[in-house]
């Protein structure tokens, strides 16, 4: 049966529209005034908004599989919670082992992904080698739909030397793909760790101490260097300091194509969370950590002026107990992610939208239209259009509520936005045609399926 959704506000790419859209079959078949309802299921989506579906561009479900350290959340209640706050599609990370192929990851996240996501999703490709080998499979890896790479300048186990990032850049850039790094400067935080350590300073209220914002800024920069260098358009994941974007804007004013993400937790928390009572800081322990009124503020402008592209949660969910308590007794030692997939769009909503900062059609662009358009599934995602896959988010704006662990479908023991009162929230979601949350809750799972991507579509 087809659905037709009436009355409401749709976020078209033009702009909003006060419009009908119908659905049929898993397509967006018709936009436009006072549609007839015919025999389709009709939506009243009266004082609402209309989005297409948001994509999370930066998860990590069931990441360290099988160890003390596993996330709390795997493909089935990630994804079911992503849905349930509006993300109907996922970017997750496949990561090899250290000689292995990139073949064998994206066959390990598939097998962990299929048949249990209640969300569309794809792959970036994690990086960690890099020789003939591996350059030679990323023909495969585009025919099979993996366009977009993850390189690390921090980590011991992960980070990989400028000139491989060069060359990585580079090669990926003649796929049509792009690439995106974690900017922070390894060295730097593993000689600020053990001074920290080695003066006793074992609390979480080390922890943005050893993520200094210059380390931040010196990996940013470098990163933007190696990028003009390779002559090819590069991704700033979870950017949080206002340093960082100064860094984006100067290569931006040589001409460079830079694109930045960000996340919920450097929009709307301060690292005086890692000061708590306690060691309720370990909650809050992420990398990059959580920054100053000023950093938060400078991206905000960021967002607010259209100079940050995506907003992405780095959803990484250890639960507190007992997992953050394993570094009780040094800082170091816990692990670094906070949970969010579920409630990232409430969050840009109550404090983008409401609060005056942005627009609903900004906000479209942030979370659906922007990440499909540079992650290569656009015009097929992030777009209320005929022939646009029927991926629909109904967001009430006038519903209010606060978020709770207690109230939540993530499978972790806490949610770093205890208590906050948001200001809408995601009423219904058509993942392909079919209703799959109503009422805010998810009334069908394990329908997502893998989206295979083409080249990135850079507009800068």
């Amino acid at each position: 049966m087809s659905i037709l959704i009436q009355n409401g506000t749709l976020l078209c790419p033009e702009g909003p529209v006060r419009a009908d859209l119908r659905v049929e079959g898993e397509t967006i078949v018709q936009i436009g005034p006072d549609l007839p309802p015919g025999d389709s299921r009709v939506i009243d989506a009266a004082g609402k908004l209309v989005f297409p579906g948001f994509i999370d561009t930066h998860t990590h479900f069931e990441m360290n599989k099988g160890t003390e350290r596993e996330t709390a959340d795997d493909w089935t209640t990630g994804t079911r919670a992503a849905l349930a706050g509006g993300t109907t599609c996922v970017l997750d990370f496949a990561e090899p082992e250290r000689g292995a192929s990139l073949q064998s990851a994206l066959e390990t996240w598939h097998d962990r992904a299929e048949g249990r996501a209640s969300c569309h999703y794809g792959f970036h490709m994690t990086v960690k080698d890099w020789d003939r080998r591996i350059l030679a499979e990323l023909p495969s890896m585009t025919a099979q739909g993996v366009t977009s790479y993850k390189v690390y300048l921090a980590y011991p186990n992960l980070r990989i030397s400028d000139r491989t990032a060069y060359e990585v850049i580079r090669a990926v850039a003649e796929q049509g793909g792009v690439v995106g790094c974690h900017c922070e400067n390894g060295d730097l935080i593993e000689a600020a760790t053990a001074q920290l350590r080695a003066a006793g300073r074992l609390s979480p209220a080390s922890h943005p101490l050893s993520h200094a914002a210059v380390m931040e800024d010196e990996a940013v920069t470098r990163w933007l260097a190696l990028a003009e260098q390779a002559g090819a358009p590069v991704n700033v994941v979870h950017l949080s300091t206002r340093r960082g974007l100064e860094a984006a804007r100067r290569a931006r004013a040589r001409g460079q194509k830079v694109y930045l993400e960000t996340c919920p937790q450097y929009l709307t928390l301060t690292e005086e969370k890692y000061s708590l009572p306690g060691f309720q800081g370990a909650k809050y322990v992420c990398a990059p950590p959580l920054r100053t009124g000023d950093d938060l503020a400078a991206l905000w402008q960021g967002v607010e002026n259209g100079e940050i592209d995506t907003i992405g949660t780095d959803h990484c969910s250890f639960n507190f107990h007992p997992t953050k308590e394993l570094g009780r007794d040094d800082f170091s030692a816990i692990p670094g992610g906070i949970p969010g997939v579920e409630h990232r769009p409430a969050l840009v909503y109550t404090f983008g939208v409401a609060a005056g900062r942005i627009t609903p059609h900004q906000m479209m662009a942030l979370l659906s239209q922007q990440p499909a358009r540079l992650f290569g599934m656009y015009p097929r995602k992030g777009a209320l259009a005929v022939g646009s896959d029927g991926d629909i988010v109904i967001f009430d704006p006038q519903y209010t509520w606060r978020i709770t662990a207690q109230a939540q479908y993530q499978n972790v023991d806490y949610t770093p936005y205890e208590g906050m009162e948001m200001a809408g929230r995601t009423d219904t979601v058509l993942l392909s045609g079919q209703a799959v949350v109503e009422g805010g809750r998810v009334t069908a799972e394990g329908r997502g399926r893998y989206v295979r991507r083409g080249p990135s579509q850079f507009w800068r």
